[in-house]
């Protein structure tokens, strides 16, 4: 068995990645052969899997590729002119309500120096 794994680099694999194990893999050396189809199909199926996963990145990375090759650089600044006017005049609005906190919240502070004020008889 251990020269048979030594000729297929690809069974080392399989049980580095957590596919199978070392007595499962044994045992279908043993039970099946050498020359099973099933030692052929190792590796074939995660290099299948590989090739979809690398097709998905290629084609995401086109499609974004082709998405700013459509946008008009004019359209985009006036829609980040627009977004920044939207947030200037929502931090307007909320300096205008806590600037109208602060006062009442300062007079709650200051409140009477002394809380604690005796008079001398």
């Amino acid at each position: 068995f251990k020269e048979f794994v030594r000729n297929n680099p690809k069974v080392i694999q399989e049980v580095r990645k957590g596919n199978a194990t070392w007595q499962e893999l044994y045992e279908d050396w043993y039970l099946l052969g050498e020359e099973d189809s099933r030692w052929d199909s190792i590796g074939e199926e995660r290099n299948n899997e590989t090739e979809e996963a690398s097709d998905k990145k290629s084609d995401f990375v086109s499609s974004i590729t082709g998405m700013l090759k459509k946008m008009d650089p004019n359209q985009v600044q006036h829609h980040i002119n627009s977004l920044s006017q939207a947030i200037g005049a929502i931090q307007g609005l909320l300096t205008q309500f806590q600037g109208n906190n602060q006062p009442n919240q300062v007079r709650e502070i200051e409140g009477p120096k002394n809380p604690f004020s005796f008079r001398k008889d």
